[in-house]
C-alpha cells in the first residue's frame, strides 16, 4: 500500500495515518497540500490519502470539505482521531522576547491566537502549508518568522528549542482525519458507522433545506455534522457537507438517501465507514431493519392480494 498524507513527516496527519493497520510499514508519501494528496490518489500514484477534515475547536477544514465533496471523485473509507497540543519552538538560543513573528498553518494559528496575544503580544503571522513545514522553515532559516507553532514531536525531531508548551487556547482539542481512496466496495457494517454525503441545495427558497432534513428525521437517522459551503457558482448557491450515524446498507439510511435523491438528484455519496470512536448508534425498533422488512412484506401482501391486517381494538368499547 502507498499512502499520501499532508506532509512533511511529523505532522498530525502522519500521526493519524499511523493509526491505520499496516501503515507503519507501508510507503508513506508526504504531500504539500490536501488537494495534492487527493490528486495523487485519483491519478493512481497512491492507494489512499489521509487528510484533516474537522477540528473540535475550529470546525470543518474547508480545503478538505471542498476537495472531497466537489473537486475529486473519491470515497472515505475510514477515519482517525488525534488529540492536538502545540508548542512554540525556535532555533536554539532564541529568547521569547525576540519573537516578533510566528509561522504555522492557519488552522493551528486559530487555536493558539489567544495564548500568543496574552504572552507575546501583537505578532505577525506568516502562514505555512503545515505545522511541520513551519518548523522546518524556522530551523533552516527559510522564513522571516522567529518561531513556529508545531507539535512537540516535530520540535523534538528537528532539535528546535521549545519556548513554551501547551499553548493551545482550548485543552483537549481533537482533530478528525479521514482516509480517502478511489471508489470501490463499501466497507462492511460494524454497528458503529458513519456515512458522509454532499448535498447541493436544489433551490434557494424557504423550506428547501427542511425538505432535505426531513428525509433523515422521519427515518430516525441522526446527523452528527452539517456544514454549508458555497459552490462557487454565485451568491445563494450552496452545498451541504454532512455526516450521519449509520451505514448505507441499513434500510433506514438507504431509504433516507433515496428520499434525498428525489429532492436533490445531485447528491453525492462519499462513503460509509467505521467510526474512529467505535461508539454504537441507538436505533429504535420502529426504524430498525426488521421494521423496514416487515413494512415491505406488508406492501407485497397488498399487491399480491394476500394481506391480513391485524385486528385493531378500540379501548373505548372494551370493559
Amino acid at each position: 500500500m502507498r499512502y499520501a498524507y499532508l506532509g512533511p513527516s511529523g505532522t498530525f496527519t502522519e500521526a493519524a495515518l499511523l493509526q491505520v493497520p499496516g501503515a507503519d510499514v507501508a510507503e508513506r508519501i508526504p504531500a504539500p497540500s490536501v488537494p495534492t494528496a487527493l490528486a495523487m490518489v485519483e491519478r493512481g500514484e497512491a492507494d489512499a490519502a489521509m487528510v484533516p477534515i474537522e477540528n473540535s475547536v475550529e470546525g470543518g477544514v474547508t480545503a478538505t470539505l471542498d476537495a472531497v465533496s466537489v473537486a475529486h471523485r473519491l470515497h472515505i473509507v475510514g477515519e482517525s482521531l488525534v488529540p492536538i497540543t502545540f508548542v512554540l519552538a525556535a532555533r536554539p538560543g532564541t529568547a521569547l522576547s525576540e519573537v516578533t513573528s510566528v509561522t504555522t498553518h492557519t488552522h493551528a494559528w486559530a487555536q493558539v491566537r489567544g495564548w500568543v496575544e496574552e504572552h507575546i503580544g501583537d505578532v505577525d503571522l506568516l502562514p505555512a502549508s503545515s505545522t511541520a513545514a513551519a518548523a522546518g522553515e524556522v530551523l533552516e532559516g527559510r522564513t522571516e518568522a522567529r518561531a513556529a507553532v508545531c507539535s512537540p514531536l516535530v520540535a523534538e525531531q528537528l532539535g528546535l528549542q521549545v519556548l513554551a508548551e501547551g499553548i493551545e487556547d482550548v485543552s483537549g482539542a481533537v482533530t478528525r482525519f479521514v482516509l480517502v481512496s478511489r471508489p470501490g466496495p463499501v466497507p462492511e457494517m460494524t454497528g458503529a458507522d458513519k456515512t458522509t454525503l454532499m448535498i447541493p441545495l436544489p433551490q434557494d427558497r424557504a423550506g428547501a433545506l427542511m425538505e432535505l432534513l426531513e428525509q433523515f428525521s422521519t427515518r430516525g437517522v441522526n446527523l452528527c455534522r452539517i456544514e454549508s459551503r458555497p459552490t462557487g457558482g454565485g451568491l445563494g448557491q450552496y452545498f451541504f457537507s454532512l455526516d450521519l450515524e449509520g451505514h448505507v446498507r441499513e434500510a433506514r439510511v438507504a431509504q433516507a438517501l433515496a428520499g434525498v435523491h428525489r429532492c436533490a438528484p445531485g447528491i453525492r455519496f462519499l462513503g460509509s465507514y467505521p467510526r474512529a470512536d467505535r461508539r454504537s448508534q441507538h436505533v429504535t425498533e420502529d426504524v430498525s431493519d426488521s421494521a423496514f422488512d416487515a413494512a415491505e412484506r406488508w406492501i407485497g401482501s397488498i399487491t399480491e392480494g394476500t394481506v391480513q391486517d391485524r385486528e385493531v381494538r378500540n379501548p373505548s368499547t372494551e370493559g
